[in-house]
């Protein structure tokens, strides 16, 4: 992945793409601020912390589009809008609702969750098969209801 940030980042500077070329310096500020610190710890980011990583700020510039809509400052969310859409192409594509129903099934028989004392279990399976496709968020909500909770 790394590679291909580098590559785009190298295209969209030839082809003077200025507000992708932006969002692309982002994402390898971001990337090397998590090199850093995983080094610090003896430990290398793999592909999965990139996209766990990507998907932060995806879910940081949508909070702040909401802000700046709710302002009225419309040339502020353009500018989160266009950063959103060059992330997301970065990540996996999102699970639909029914995708999303069927993983969470399949994780409690897996599991052979039985009630709420499971739910971490749960979770954190489809968070290692399912990182960057689902949104936890949501899949928390469907988990519980599905265990009974």
């Amino acid at each position: 992945m790394r590679e291909q940030f580098n590559d785009m980042l190298k295209t969209a500077m030839k082809a003077g793409d200025k507000g992708r070329v932006s969002a692309l310096r982002l994402i390898t500020a971001a990337l090397k601020d998590r090199d850093i610190e995983a080094r610090g710890a003896g430990k290398t980011v793999t592909n999965d912390d990139i996209v766990a990583l990507l998907t932060k700020m995806v879910k940081s510039r949508q909070e702040s589009l909401a802000i700046y809509e709710k302002a009225g400052r419309e040339d502020l969310a353009a500018t989160e809008r266009s950063e959103i859409a060059i992330i997301g192409e970065f990540l996996p594509k999102a699970m639909s609702d029914e995708d999303t129903a069927a993983a969470i099934k399949a994780a409690i028989a897996e599991t052979g969750a039985a009630s709420m004392k499971d739910m971490g279990k749960v979770v954190a399976l489809l968070k290692s098969k399912h990182a960057g496709q689902i949104d936890f968020g949501k899949a928390s909500g469907l988990v519980k209801a599905a265990l009974g909770g």
